[in-house]
C-alpha cells in the first residue's frame, strides 16, 4: 500500500507538507506575483523613496504637496491652489511672465499624476487651472533608497536565487554522481587517485577560487553558475561513491556480473537505481546550501551585477541602510529564510520517509 511506502510517509508528515506548500507557495509568488503587483522591478518613484511597508495608497496628501512643490519649481512657476477631489488633482498655477504650457510635462514624469488637462487660462496664461488623474500606488513592503517596489523586486530576485540553486545543484547532481559511481564501483587504484583529486579540490579556499574567476572572467550569473556547480559536486560524488562501495559487494551486482554484464551496463541498471534514496536526499540538501552560498557571494558583490537582482543583492542593499529603512533588510531576509528552512525541512523529513538514518545505525 502507499501509505508503507516512502511517498506515503512523507506524505501523512505535517511538517513535509507545511515545507512543501511553503515551497510551492514562494514558487508560484516569484514566477506570477511580479505581474499582479502594478509595478515593474526597475519602475522607480523619486518621491516616494524609502517607504515602510504599509496597506494605504500612496503618496499621501504631504508626499503629493511635497512632490508638486518640486515639479512646479522647477517650471519656474507657483502654487496658488492645490485640491485633490475624487481622485482628481486640481491645480492652480501662477508666474508673473506666463506659465510655459510645455512644461506641464514634468507632472506626468512624476509617476504620482496621469496626463494634466488645462481647464481654464486668463491673463495670457499667468494662471492656469490643470486637472489630472492621481495615481493610487500601494507597496505592501515598502520601497528602497531608488523608489522601488521592495515586494515586486524581492519576487523577482526569488527568480534568480531559486533557478542558480536547481541549476547549480542539477550540475553537481550530475557530475557528482557519474564521479562518485565510478570511483566507488571500479575501487583500487583509480578509485584511490579520484578521491585525492577530491580531496585537493577541498582544500581550495572557495572565495579566493571566486575572486580568481571575477578577475580571469566577466562577473554575473553564468560565473555564479560555474563556481558553486564546481564546489558543491564533491560532496555528491563522496556520497555516491560510499553507496557504490556498499551495493557493488551485495549479490545481485555479483550476480549480474556473472552474466556477463559491463559496469556501465551495471552502474546504469543495478548501483545508481538502488542509490536514488540517499541521491534525492543529498540534492535535497543542496539545493538551500547553493541558495545561501549565491545570496553569501551576492552580499560580497562577487554574485550577481545590476541590472540583474538575487535574493543576496537585496540583502546587501538592506544592510547599507539598515539604520534608515530596515524593512530593506527584513523584506529579501524573510523570503530568504523560509526557502532555506522549507527546504532543510523537507531534506530531513524524506530521509526520514526513506529510513536512512534508521539504516545507517543498524
Amino acid at each position: 500500500m502507499i501509505g508503507d511506502r516512502p511517498l506515503g510517509r512523507l506524505l501523512r508528515d505535517p511538517g513535509a507538507l507545511l515545507s512543501l506548500g511553503v515551497l510551492v507557495l514562494i514558487t508560484l509568488a516569484c514566477l506570477a506575483g511580479p505581474r499582479l503587483t502594478g509595478h515593474t522591478p526597475e519602475r522607480s518613484y523619486p518621491d516616494l523613496r524609502q517607504l515602510p511597508p504599509g496597506l494605504a495608497a500612496e503618496p499621501s496628501p504631504e508626499r503629493l504637496r511635497a512632490a508638486l512643490d518640486r515639479i512646479v519649481y522647477r517650471m519656474r512657476a507657483r502654487i496658488e491652489e492645490a485640491a485633490v477631489t475624487d481622485g482628481t488633482l486640481r491645480l492652480v498655477l501662477a508666474a508673473d511672465g506666463g506659465v510655459d504650457r510645455r512644461s506641464l510635462v514634468y507632472l506626468p514624469r512624476s509617476d504620482l499624476v496621469g496626463a494634466p488637462r488645462i481647464v481654464d487660462a486668463s491673463e495670457g496664461d499667468r494662471r492656469l487651472v490643470v486637472e489630472a488623474p492621481v495615481r493610487r500606488l500601494r507597496f505592501l513592503l515598502g520601497t528602497d533608497v531608488h523608489g522601488r517596489d521592495l515586494l515586486t523586486r524581492s519576487l523577482v530576485a526569488g527568480r534568480v536565487s531559486l533557478l542558480i540553486g536547481l541549476t547549480a545543484t542539477l550540475a553537481a547532481l550530475l557530475i557528482g554522481v557519474l564521479y562518485g559511481a565510478v570511483s566507488g564501483y571500479l575501487g583500487g587504484v583509480v578509485d584511490a587517485l579520484m578521491m585525492r583529486i577530491v580531496d585537493i579540490l577541498y582544500a581550495l579556499p572557495f572565495v579566493f577560487f571566486v575572486i580568481v574567476l571575477v578577475v580571469v572572467f566577466r562577473p554575473g550569473l553564468g560565473l555564479i553558475l560555474v563556481a558553486i556547480a564546481a564546489v558543491e559536486w564533491l560532496d555528491m560524488a563522496r556520497i555516491v561513491r560510499g553507496q557504490a562501495q556498499t551495493l557493488r559487494t551485495r549479490d545481485f551486482v555479483r550476480a549480474a556480473r556473472a552474466l556477463g554484464l559491463g559496469p556501465r551496463a551495471i552502474l546504469a541498471r543495478h548501483i545508481l537505481p538502488n542509490a536514488l534514496g540517499p541521491i534525492a536526499v543529498a540534492a535535497t540538501l543542496i539545493v538551500p546550501r547553493v541558495i545561501l552560498t549565491e545570496s553569501f557571494l551576492s552580499f560580497l558583490g562577487l554574485g550577481v551585477q545590476e541590472p540583474q537582482t538575487s535574493w543576496g543583492v537585496l540583502v546587501a542593499e538592506g544592510a547599507r541602510a539598515i539604520e534608515s529603512a530596515p524593512h530593506m533588510l527584513a523584506a529579501p531576509a524573510c523570503f530568504l529564510v523560509a526557502t532555506l528552512v522549507a527546504l532543510n525541512t523537507l531534506g530531513d523529513r524524506l530521509a526520514d520517509a526513506l529510513d536512512l538514518r534508521r539504516s545507517r545505525s543498524a
